[in-house]
Parts: structure tokens; C-alpha cells; sequence
């Protein structure tokens, strides 16, 4: 409830409709208590009639409620799911890549998916079924205990017997539906591992290994679901079991006492019917917990995320800063030579290239940026790019250059200054139109992944960007599978840089940042895509270009050439 707020108005609806549930059970057993000892004793059928109508009106009315009630709980697990399913998203994209990569992916769907859904029945019905029990029971007991002492003690007596199997019997029921839930997890990282790098375990012979370890995985997720449903029945059965022999020994005896004469049959019938009232609402929450317990088995993981991301501002600084106070200094030599820091990135003019429209205001400046990696920081990095620029950030593997871009993108944790325009911000993602690494493509069609995000797509503009990332001879209408199957990684490659050129001619983003867009692309294909981001830069863009590739240095008015960060061994 902590987590979930939306779960806490109707939990008082519930409530509500509990109380008003509890007093036509009440009601339905007086009035059929007046009408069976009426037609026992004889009475006329017109005084039976009354009390007859008036409790088959409470039993209609009882029945409306209870489908109200099933109404109001399934729209209230309903939001209750889907703001934790919000919250965890947006906990993701606070974390950001670099926490991301650091967590198995398959895992965390199955939790966020199949998870969150097995939760509904948290929300849905065990935590109804517990207001319920606690509200409906100690009335109905009240009622039973002024009604008769006797028949009132024996049920205070024997009621705790079910809360205390159900103690022991909900701690195994914990352990074994923990088990399931990790089995699956497990099962899920396995299969997704095992399809991703189908290719190379074939290349290698270990796809049979593969397959075996993905089936031994499968047995123990069956092993273990059926445990679970064993535990399941065996609760069940104990619970139904303690209910009937409480109310047996409640009804032999009021039997006997009736026999005896120190009971009436007004008072003892009426009883006999509160009887099993009395037990049902503990006996359901024992039926509603086992139901709930594989979604609350996919809690933990779940608050674990949302607790790391509430606790990021407060702690991801302080620990970016404790882990550059630690590390050695690094060395960087800038391209070319300049009298720049040695221990600072900075931007350089490429030669042959006019510095005269770098006195521009910056759209987007960094200074001192150091960015955290892990348990170290990069060397701090000096950039400024402005409009018609094009600022190429080079450097061999592992140097930061995509650290940087995540830093830009708000992905990363940095120390020092990121400037919009002069202001100081935590992230310039506004401004930026970006492509990774990675495509990043979904399911779908290539029109819908050039124009993600935008509600309504300009079909002129995504052939346009189509066509200026080298990429006009895929069709706009070809259906995408998961991940963007169904392109070579070079089309791939060519449609995420489309995207990146609808997002900067359709939206206030000023800046074109890219991430290697080159690297699955033949050499005449790469060419056409620098003489594009010449032209974007020309043409009032600002461009910030990530390559290894030494071809990108002819279109670059600066460069920032960034070095392997040295570490002694």
C-alpha cells in the first residue's frame, strides 16, 4: 500500500461494503430464524410471508453487493498494477542503461509482466478477504456471544486453531512459491541467453547443451508448481477440515442443550447460521493467500528497483564522487597536440577547418565532466557544441566515448558542469535526437519505429529521413519482428539513424547526437551518411558524431580524441 497509492480509495469501499455485507448476514439469519421456527410452531403464512420476503430480499441484496464488491476489487488490483508497473518503469529509466546492463533483462520482464499480473490477485482478492475477516468476524462472533454464551465461548475457543495453521502452512507456502517464481525467472534468462547467441552456441556445437540445460530448467519449474499445489490442496483441506469441526461442535451442542431444554429454537437455529459465517472469512483468506502468493513473491524484486531509484539522488552522487577521489590519475593526449591538461579531454579544431563559428553560444557545453564507470571515473572532458557544428568524439574501445553520450542522456552519473545554453542542467535529453549503438528497434512497422513516440506521424517526413539516412529502399509498411528482426544490422543501423532525424526536424530537439552509426555499413553507404550529417550541420544543426571510423575526421569542425583511461597494474 506504501508503493501503491491507488490501492487505498478502494480498499475503503471495500471496507465500506464489508460493514453493510456483515449486518444483512445479521439480518438474513433473523429473518429466516423468525420464519422456520414460525412454520415449526404452526404459525399462519401470513405472518411467515414478511419475515420470508424480507430475507429473500437481504439474500438478492447480499449477492448485489458481493458483485459490486468483485467489481470495486478488480478495478482497484487493476490500478493498483498498473501504477506499479508506471513506477517501475520509470524507476528503469531513472536507473538508467548503465544499472540496466547490470541486471538480467529476461528476469526483469517476468517480473514486471507475468509478475505483476499474478499480483492482481494480491490486491483483488486476499487483501478484500482480509478487511473482510477482519471486520465481518468479530461482528458475527459479538453477535453469537450475546446470543448465547456458550455457543459464543466455543467459537472464541476454537476460531484461533485456523489463524495458526494458517501460519504454518503460509510459511512453507511462502518458501516453495518463492522457489517457483526464481525457477521461472530462471527458466526465462536461460531461454532468452540461449536464443540471443543462437548463432554462435550452433558454430560452436553447444546448441544440444543448450537445449538440455533450457529442458532441466523446465523440470524443476514443473517440480516446483506442483509442490506449490500440493502445499495448496494440503492447506486446503486442513483449513475446511478445522472449519467443519468447529461448527459440528458448535451444532452437537446446541443439539444437546435443545434435547436438555436449556437452549430455545429461535436462539440455537439462529447460531447454526452464524455458525459457518463466522469461520468463512478466515477460511477464504487461507483460499485467497495461496492464490496471491506467486504475486507476492514478484514483490520484492519490484520494491528492490523502486527503493534504488528513490534513493539515487541522494546517493549516486556522493558515490560518483568517493569513486573518482579513489582512482589513479589517468593519462589522455589530445588529437591534435594542445596545451589543454593532460588529464582533461578537450575539443580541438580539425585541421584545414575555420574556427571562426566556434565563437557561437553553445547550445550544449560540458566542463569537467567525469564520468562514472562502474567503480571509477573517466578523465574529466571539455566539449561546447553549437548550431552548424559537428563535433566528432573519437578514441579506441573503452575510452568513454558512449559514457559520455550516456552522461549527455541523463544515463549516467558524472561530476562537473552540463550547460543548455548556459544553464546548468542534470541531462540535455530535450535537445538531443540520438542514436546508440544499438538500434533499439521494436515490433512493428519501420514507419512506426522512424516516428516512435509521436502520436501523429508525418508520412512525408519518415520517407524524407528515410531516404537521407540511406535507408529509402526499405519499405515504410515492412512489419518489424521483437528487437527489430526482419532487417540486416546494417538496415537496422540506417533505420535508427532515420528515427534520430525525425526526432530532430519534428521536435524542439537542436542536437544530433550518434553513437557509431556506422559500423555495420559498407564504406560507400558511410559516405552518403557523412555527407548527410555535413549537410544536417550546414543547415543549422548542431551534431555531436561518436566513430572509430577515421573517415568521419573530413567532416568534423572539431575533434575530441579521447584516450584509453591507464590503470597500474
Amino acid at each position: 500500500m506504501r508503493y501503491s497509492r491507488a490501492s487505498r480509495g478502494f480498499f475503503a469501499v471495500t471496507a465500506a461494503t464489508v460493514l453493510a455485507q456483515t449486518g444483512i448476514i445479521l439480518g438474513f439469519a433473523w429473518l429466516l430464524t423468525k420464519a422456520l421456527v414460525g412454520a415449526v410452531e404452526g404459525a399462519p403464512i401470513d405472518e411467515l410471508i414478511p419475515y420470508a420476503a424480507g430475507a429473500l430480499g437481504l439474500a438478492l441484496l447480499r449477492g448485489l453487493l458481493i458483485a459490486a464488491s468483485e467489481r470495486t476489487s478488480a478495478t482497484g488490483a487493476a490500478k493498483a498494477s498498473l501504477q506499479l508497473r508506471q513506477a517501475l518503469i520509470a524507476a528503469v529509466e531513472k536507473l538508467g542503461p548503465a544499472w540496466l546492463a547490470r541486471r538480467n533483462g529476461a528476469a526483469l520482464a517476468v517480473t514486471s509482466g507475468h509478475g505483476l499480473e499474478a499480483l492482481d490477485a494480491y490486491f483483488g482478492r486476499y487483501l478484500p478477504q482480509l478487511i473482510a475477516t477482519a471486520i465481518t468476524m468479530p461482528i458475527v462472533t459479538i453477535a453469537i456471544l450475546g446470543s448465547d454464551l456458550v455457543a459464543g465461548i466455543t467459537v472464541i475457543v476454537t476460531m484461533p486453531l485456523i489463524p495458526i495453521f494458517m501460519i504454518l502452512i503460509g510459511l512453507a507456502t511462502r518458501g516453495v512459491q518463492k522457489r517457483q517464481f526464481d525457477t521461472l525467472r530462471t527458466l526465462a534468462s536461460r531461454f532468452a541467453d540461449t536464443v540471443g547467441g543462437l548463432s554462435t552456441l550452433k558454430i560452436f556445437g553447444r546448441a544440444e547443451r543448450a537445449a538440455s540445460s533450457i529442458d532441466t530448467v523446465t523440470r524443476g519449474y514443473k517440480r516446483e508448481t506442483m509442490t506449490v499445489l500440493r502445499v495448496s490442496f494440503l492447506s486446503g483441506f486442513a483449513l475446511e477440515f478445522l472449519a467443519s469441526i468447529s461448527v459440528a461442535i458448535i451444532a452437537v451442542t446446541i443439539g444437546f442443550r435443545l434435547l436438555s431444554g436449556d437452549i430455545s429454537l429461535t436462539v440455537g437455529l439462529f447460531i447454526l447460521l452464524l455458525a459457518p459465517e463466522a469461520y468463512l472469512p478466515l477460511r477464504q483468506v487461507g483460499v485467497q493467500f495461496h492464490a496471491a502468493s506467486e504475486g507476492v513473491a514478484a514483490t520484492d524484486e519490484i520494491f528492490s528497483v523502486l527503493d534504488d531509484a528513490a534513493a539515487l539522488p541522494a546517493a549516486a552522487a556522493p558515490a560518483a564522487a568517493s569513486a573518482a577521489a579513489d582512482l589513479p590519475k589517468g593519462r589522455n593526449t589530445p588529437f591534435p597536440p594542445s596545451s589543454a591538461s593532460p588529464l582533461r579531454h578537450v575539443a580541438t579544431p580539425r585541421e584545414g577547418v575555420s574556427a571562426g563559428s566556434h565563437s557561437a553560444t553553445p547550445i550544449i557545453e560540458v566542463r569537467g565532466m567525469r564520468v562514472a564507470r562502474g567503480d571509477r571515473s573517466l578523465p574529466a572532458v571539455d566539449l561546447a557544441v553549437a548550431a552548424q557544428e559537428l563535433v566528432l568524439i573519437e578514441g579506441q574501445s573503452g575510452a568513454g566515448k558512449s559514457s559520455i553520450a550516456a552522461a549527455l542522456l541523463g544515463f549516467a552519473t558524472f561530476e562537473g558542469e552540463l550547460l543548455v545554453e548556459g544553464v546548468a542542467v542534470a541531462a540535455a535529453r530535450d535537445e538531443l535526437a540520438w542514436a546508440g549503438q544499438r538500434p533499439g528497434l521494436i515490433s512493428g512497422t519501420v514507419a512506426v519505429n522512424v516516428a516512435l513516440g509521436d502520436s501523429a506521424p508525418d508520412t512525408e517526413l519518415v520517407e524524407r529521413c528515410l531516404r537521407d539516412a540511406s535507408a529509402g529502399d526499405i519499405p515504410t509498411d515492412l512489419e518489424l519482428g521483437a528487437g527489430g528482426s526482419g532487417l540486416s544490422g546494417g538496415e537496422a543501423q540506417r533505420v535508427a539513424v532515420a528515427r534520430a532525424l525525425y526526432r530532430l526536424r519534428s521536435t524542439s530537439a537542436r542536437v544530433l547526437l550518434l553513437d557509431e552509426p556506422s559500423s555495420a555499413l559498407d564504406s560507400e553507404t558511410e559516405a552518403a551518411l557523412w555527407a548527410q550529417l555535413r549537410a544536417e550541420a550546414n543547415t543549422g544543426a548542431a551534431v555531436i558524431l561518436i566513430s572509430h571510423r577515421t573517415s568521419s575526421r573530413v567532416i568534423a569542425d572539431r575533434i575530441v580524441r579521447l584516450a584509453p583511461l591507464e590503470v597500474p597494474v
